[in-house]
């Protein structure tokens, strides 16, 4: 299957997998309006995942990869999530009122973004109600549209589906990223939003696949996962949503946004892990 809008690649599977890559877009549309600098804008970008994981179709696994940048609207956020303060006028549908939800508003990185990692403003005027309702037509919905589409029919076919979130992350946290900046982060960072997006012992055996490996692993920290697995795993309808931040210091120089000799080990570990996954079936773990 081709993509459902031209925002957007969407590639059916056969398989119980579906994998997603939400933030690795590099078209920036004519209307995003931003004023900083695109270099640094760009630090946002999840740069290269779609790479990572191009051997994904070719394995009957599901592929939905955004090709607009996070910080244009940014899937991985609910539609509540909303930054009033980008408005020149009220914002007229719900917003966000749970603290915890709310500390990626506080930082500049809600449904769309007012700053980038390092606290630059990204706008110099307010945005109108009617831009980010196209963004949220044009990006938003047919995001989500094709990946529950995916998931749904992966666990229509064989009874359970594995849904894996891909990002990566720098090496170091950036002042405004997460609410640890200057965090050192691990080489892979798991998170199931505490076990509730997909069952534990899942969880737990992709930490120790990775490790097996040579990597380090931090689990549901200092990242647990955000809208698009909390919104389509359900363990206990054996549908599993994972999310998987890689440190793009294993495969690519953070400056210059190159590939380094890091990515061939990484993309064939990658590999290999999703062809182990494609003989699993968590039903019986």
């Amino acid at each position: 299957m081709t993509a459902m809008s031209s925002m957007l690649q969407f590639l059916s599977g056969t398989t119980p997998l579906v994998l997603d890559s939400p933030h690795s877009g590099v078209y920036y549309p004519d209307d995003f309006g931003f004023v900083c600098d695109l270099a640094t804008l760009r630090r946002a970008e999840d740069t290269h995942v779609e790479k990572l994981y191009d051997f994904a179709a070719s394995m009957g696994v599901a592929w939905i990869e955004a090709l607009f940048p996070r910080s244009y609207v940014d899937v991985n956020r609910n539609l509540t999530e909303v930054d009033t303060s980008l408005f020149v006028e009220p914002w007229p549908e719900p917003v966000e009122t749970d603290p915890a939800a709310m500390s990626k508003i506080r930082l500049g990185k809600g449904l769309i973004w007012r700053m980038t990692d390092d606290g630059v403003a990204i706008y110099d005027k307010p945005l109108t109600v009617e831009q980010v309702r196209s963004r949220i037509a044009r990006c938003w919905q047919p995001y989500h549209a094709a990946v529950g589409q995916a998931i749904e029919a992966a666990h229509a076919r064989h009874g359970y589906s594995i849904h894996l979130n891909c990002h990566s992350m720098p090496a170091i946290a950036s002042s405004h990223a997460t609410e640890f900046p200057g965090e050192a982060h691990a080489d892979f960072v798991i998170g199931n939003r505490d076990e509730s997006t997909s069952s534990a012992v899942l969880g737990q055996w992709l930490c120790d696949w990775l490790r097996g490996r040579g990597y380090s692993v931090s689990y549901n920290h200092p990242y647990k996962g955000v809208e698009l697995v909390r919104r389509y795993g359900d363990p206990a309808q054996n549908r599993h949503s994972i999310q998987v931040e890689i440190n793009r210091g294993l495969y690519m120089n953070e400056q210059t946004l190159t590939l380094t000799p890091g990515f061939e080990r990484l993309h064939a570990d990658l590999h290999s892990l999703v062809k182990r996954l494609l003989t699993m079936d968590p039903r019986t773990l």
